[in-house]
């Protein structure tokens, strides 16, 4: 039973004993600095059960909580707050119970219950991932791997949308310009060098359009009507039917994109445990939208395009089978959730990471499936995470004006060597050493960076703030991280003993470590209902500060006497296996040297 549930049971007896009335709740609250206490009760919501002065039933609970309670030492009021002093052996005996568990927080997963599914990345096959992307792909796998430590069964995945008109595009970019070449002859990465010809026929659609108006037509019907467009639109049309030269160098330059991709993810650290294609998935959408339609879920308009009306739901008409029988993002994100459902019987939820942009589509989505009598439907969850902006401003892939995920992540290497060699940290190491730490605490800080903002909320992404070896960074953790293993290390020390509160007492920055500790499987929980890896990552940083404090105030390796400096080693590694496993849930990497 935690110290809050002990507390609360027995002021919920004081209130029977001295007042022969019901107290429904007690609320907590954490002490302030400076006051002195370990938890504090406030009064005031109190007053609504029993009439009387504040400061008064703070002292009766006070006086029957020392009186009935072990673990409670001793207490102070200030107006409606109880502040409680908690026994040193409580710490203590709590401490003993972690310090040998290497998981501690996580929770095991059931064999047999039911799963999530996350789904993040779900890149487009016409272009390289960009800064967009990496928020995406960081967000969606830290929540998949806060979820498994809250203990739920979990399934990483993916759709890539490899079919419609971006596809095209630089399908025809490249037949009409990229005289054969391919990555090989070329030396770039796959999905660069498709992206290359996204980029091309935006610039040649730009041209037609301007040729078309100087030919007196106007804006809307140049972009309409400019031939490389209308080709474009052919040879989507080409694809749906199964032509043979359209369907392989769309093979082709696909399968050049996904080689791309797995280099990028591999460098990014994020994987997944199963992949869908939009072009598998579209089908089954399709086949669900003539089901809908006899049920009457759905509706035909006279041109023969199959519409949803959610109008009676406060939402609009949503279009999900165009005239001539193409499908839409909607047919096969229907498809897509359905055949999951299939492929994992188990899965009772999934998690859709996705920009905010498309949070109306989300919400249509989930009401579709609803309507088709989906029970699971009503446990999906759209992750919506607000855009990346840099200071140069907003990115925009067809113009060719997008940060490269590839080139971000080493010049993040690259900043976190400048600035290691400018503060002298790494001298000592060899190269290949350097290297190493170079790329740990590059990525290191872009994840944090990105992760310890809500995210809901638009970051403005700056890679040298983002290395910094002070303030709320992953540089600084991952440092702290570093110094404790030296810490460690100089000690050697058996770490088998345990200490009681007969053989020391604690001091109040030992007391604030462990408090900090105690908050860890409750900050997973939260986190994982909320979806937010921010709140491990500021956890994170609350427990690294405490930590710096503890180090600052109290001599570890010189304390008094052996017990003492036993525990503070003890005390130390604990708090390093937290950090390391917190940042392992935002998929960080921690230094053993720095």
């Amino acid at each position: 039973m935690s110290i809050q549930n002990t507390i609360s049971f027995h002021v919920k007896e004081a209130f029977k004993t001295l007042y022969n009335l019901e107290l429904e709740t007690v609320e907590f609250q954490a002490t302030r600095k400076e006051f002195e206490g370990d938890i504090t009760i406030v009064t005031f919501p109190m007053l609504r059960v029993i009439k009387m002065n504040p400061a008064q039933l703070g002292n009766d609970l006070g006086d029957y909580l020392v009186d009935k309670v072990d673990e409670v030492k001793g207490f102070n009021v200030v107006k409606g707050f109880l502040n409680i002093e908690i026994a040193d052996a409580f710490f203590l005996n709590f401490f003993n119970e972690i310090k040998d568990d290497e998981a501690y927080g996580f929770v095991e997963t059931e064999p047999n219950g039911k799963a999530i599914m996350v789904e993040y990345s779900s890149p487009n096959t016409n272009k390289p991932l960009h800064l967009g992307h990496i928020r995406n792909n960081l967000l969606g796998y830290s929540v998949a791997e806060i979820l498994k430590a809250a203990g739920n069964n979990v399934y990483k995945t993916q759709i890539i949308n490899d079919r419609g008109i971006h596809i095209c595009k630089s399908m025809l970019a490249w037949q009409r310009f990229g005289n054969g070449e391919t990555p090989e002859s070329t030396g770039l990465k796959g999905d660069k060098l498709v992206g290359n010809y996204y980029v091309r026929f935006d610039q040649e659609y730009k041209k037609e359009i301007v040729v078309l108006v100087e030919e007196g037509k106007s804006e809307d019907d140049a972009k309409k009507q400019a031939p490389i467009l209308l080709e474009a639109q052919e040879m989507l049309r080409k694809w749906e039917s199964g032509d043979e030269a359209t369907v392989t160098l769309w093979k082709t330059m696909n399968q050049w994109v996904y080689d791309g991709f797995e280099i990028t993810y591999k460098n990014l650290g994020v994987d997944f445990d199963t992949l869908y294609y939009e072009s598998d998935t579209y089908l089954l959408g399709k086949e669900f939208v003539v089901e809908g339609l006899k049920t009457g879920v759905f509706f035909k308009k006279d041109d023969g395009s199959v519409w949803c009306d959610l109008t009676e739901d406060g939402l609009d008409e949503k279009i999900v089978l165009r005239s001539d029988g193409t499908a839409v993002y909607m047919t096969q994100d229907i498809g897509t959730a359905i055949q999951r459902i299939k492929d994992y019987p188990d899965v009772g939820g999934m998690v859709y990471t996705v920009g905010n942009e498309q949070d109306y589509h989300f919400k249509i989505l989930f009401l579709i499936l609803k309507k088709l009598g989906f029970d699971w439907a009503k446990n999906l969850f759209h992750l919506s995470y607000g855009m990346v902006d840099l200071p140069s401003g907003k990115m925009k892939s067809r113009e060719g004006t997008v940060v490269d995920a590839d080139d971000l992540i080493v010049e993040m290497a690259t900043t976190a060597k400048e600035i290691s060699q400018d503060l002298g940290k790494l001298e000592g190491y060899d190269d290949t050493e350097k290297e190493n730490i170079y790329n740990t605490i590059g990525l290191g800080a872009l994840k944090y960076f990105i992760l310890k903002v809500d995210p809901k909320k638009r970051i403005l992404f700056d890679p040298k703030e983002s290395v910094d070896f002070q303030g709320n960074t992953g540089p600084f953790i991952q440092y702290t991280y570093a110094r404790i293993q030296a810490i460690l290390r100089k000690a050697d020390l058996d770490g088998n003993v345990t200490l009681s509160a007969v053989e020391m007492s604690l001091h109040p920055k030992e007391k604030e470590l462990i408090k900090q500790l105690q908050l860890f499987p409750e900050v997973i929980q939260n986190a994982a209902n909320n979806h937010s890896p921010a709140l491990i990552a500021n956890y994170t940083y609350d427990l690294v500060k405490s930590f710096n404090s503890f180090y600052q105030n109290v001599s570890i390796l010189g304390a008094d006497n052996d017990n003492e400096k036993i525990f503070r080693v003890q005390l130390s590694q604990v708090v390093s296996n937290t950090i390391k496993n917190a940042l392992s849930l935002l998929g960080i990497n921690v230094p053993e040297r720095m």
